[in-house]
């Protein structure tokens, strides 16, 4: 069980995927600059190299982890100290390879994981920042969108 390398890249560009329509005025776009006091004006003197870059190199870490939240397995070849050659976990994988590496697993892992990671996590900040539950929402909503669709790529792509 390799660590898929491609899947992990791909599944960090979901956010800025995710993050084009569901920032999108005709989406929820709209109600989060009215929530954050963001403007056209203020948005076009972001440095969007900069904000990108970044956004990508955060996607990219949190991608990283995303195979242990949502692939059975790589809890299995740690019951066995990450060594994939002991024979008992070699066993181990004849039996359970490939049960639930599926798209629909990971999907289901993944938003198993915004729920209990991202929207606590944007709660949290937002209700110390005094900001509106439509905002914790809207921002909690994306994570949990962008990381069922990123479960599901990174247990489903073999």
């Amino acid at each position: 069980m390799p660590f898929n390398f491609y899947a992990v890249l791909v599944s960090a560009l979901v956010t800025l995927v995710v993050g084009f329509v569901w920032y999108n005025p005709k989406v929820f776009g709209t109600i989060w600059m009215n929530e954050t006091g963001m403007t056209e004006e203020k948005a076009k003197q972001s440095n969007m190299l900069k904000v990108f870059g970044l956004t990508i190199f955060y996607s990219l870490m949190l991608s990283s982890i995303m195979p242990a939240l949502v692939i059975h397995q790589m809890g299995a070849l740690g019951v066995f100290d990450g060594n994939d050659k002991n024979p008992d976990f070699l066993e181990f994988m004849k039996l359970h390879g490939d049960v639930y590496r599926t798209f629909k697993h990971g999907a289901l892992h993944g938003a198993i994981s915004g729920v209990f990671l991202a929207l606590p996590i944007t709660a949290i900040n937002g209700l110390f920042e005094q900001k509106s539950w439509k905002y914790i929402l809207v921002n909690a909503g994306y994570w949990i969108v962008s990381m069922t669709i990123m479960g599901a790529i990174i247990c489903g792509w073999q």
